[in-house]
């Protein structure tokens, strides 16, 4: 091989390098960018006293008589017969996150640019994922700041959770006043959401007569401890009503450090098999997720496996997925099996009428 062709070689693997780099670089810049900012003059509303009032719509981040980014529809999947019979109270995860933006150790429940992300990421990628089968009810609430996950002051921490769930409650007590009349209910969370969520299954459903209305709970992104439930049970297959599903989707082999002392005390579903057993499910049964481009339905990007409380898949596959060097996929845990959620939450209503 000739010098020229060395050089040529060289100077190729160079650009090659380049462009790998400002790849990451723009994907980077895009990931940081304040895209909810756009949204900001939508959801400007002052509370009175900086408390939430529930019979004004502007405390509801979903509700069927709004609308709200909760109802939209994948394009692929606009087609799809609707029925509204059952309703789902879904418990948004933690969007109080910016440092820069902390104003206190709870968020505030008028802040416009929480609210326009709580809807434009979680009501969006989220809570649309239940629009086909069930009317949508997502309180917004004076969530705790995500760093109180790791707060040492453990009285400070409890106090900023006691408020959020305290919100919550009343939130949930006034739907039921209003709204419920008796009609099925699927409870739905993620994150900080499902933190607050296990105690109002506990306060509301387990052992009450509100528990014979459960079709089922979607406890997502945050662990059920064996222990904590006594009468609500995990859901043992894909039709089982009146029952709790829960996972934490990591990538194989990856366990971050908050986790490594839980010893497997918590149950987890496996979403492409929807039993609690160790049984491996391939990219095939997942039916398509919906990832950062909304419109766009990626089949068959991951697989399942359940193991030591977690669940956990291979790396998953999509366009410039090659890019993508994160191992936990918290933020993903409903997006990746959103076809195979929407799917199931069908068939257990259809179930929860059949008995």
């Amino acid at each position: 091989m000739d010098e020229l062709s060395i050089l040529a070689g060289f100077g190729l693997l160079c650009l090659m390098r380049l462009f790998g780099f400002l790849i990451i670089l723009i994907v980077s810049i895009i990931s940081c960018s304040d895209k909810y900012q756009a949204f900001k003059s939508n959801y400007t509303f002052k509370s009175p006293d900086g408390k939430p009032d529930y019979s004004n719509l502007n405390y509801w981040a979903a509700h069927p008589w709004k609308w709200d980014p909760s109802d939209s529809v994948p394009a692929p999947l606009r087609n799809e017969p609707k029925d509204s019979m059952v309703d789902v109270f879904f418990l948004h995860p933690t969007t109080y996150t910016s440092m820069k933006k902390m104003k206190g150790q709870n968020a505030d429940i008028d802040d416009d640019y929480i609210n326009a992300k709580t809807d434009y990421s979680s009501l969006l990628y989220q809570a649309s994922v239940f629009n086909n089968q069930c009317r949508v009810f997502a309180p917004r609430y004076r969530q705790a700041h995500i760093k109180t996950f790791s707060e040492k002051d453990k009285q400070k921490a409890a106090k900023a959770f006691e408020l959020a769930y305290q919100d919550l409650k009343t939130a949930f007590e006034y739907y039921l006043k209003t709204w419920n009349k008796e009609r099925p209910i699927i409870i739905a969370s993620h994150s900080q959401g499902s933190l607050l969520a296990e105690r109002l299954l506990k306060d509301y459903f387990e052992g009450k007569v509100l528990q014979n209305k459960l079709v089922v709970a979607y406890i997502i992104g945050w662990p059920v401890p064996k222990e904590y439930f006594i009468s609500l049970k995990m859901c043992e297959d894909s039709l089982q009503t009146g029952c709790i599903c829960s996972w934490r989707t990591l990538r194989k082999g990856f366990v971050p450090f908050y986790l490594k002392n839980e010893n497997g005390n918590s149950y987890v579903t496996n979403p492409l098999t929807w039993t609690t057993g160790n049984e491996y499910a391939p990219r095939k049964s997942n039916k398509g997720s919906v990832l950062t481009r909304f419109n766009t339905i990626y089949s068959h990007t991951t697989d399942a496996q359940t193991s030591n409380g977690l669940l956990y898949v291979k790396k998953p596959k999509f366009p410039w997925s090659f890019l993508y060097v994160n191992r936990n996929y918290h933020i993903a845990d409903i997006n990746l099996y959103y076809l195979n959620i929407r799917e199931n939450v069908n068939r257990r209503i259809g179930m929860f009428w059949k008995k």
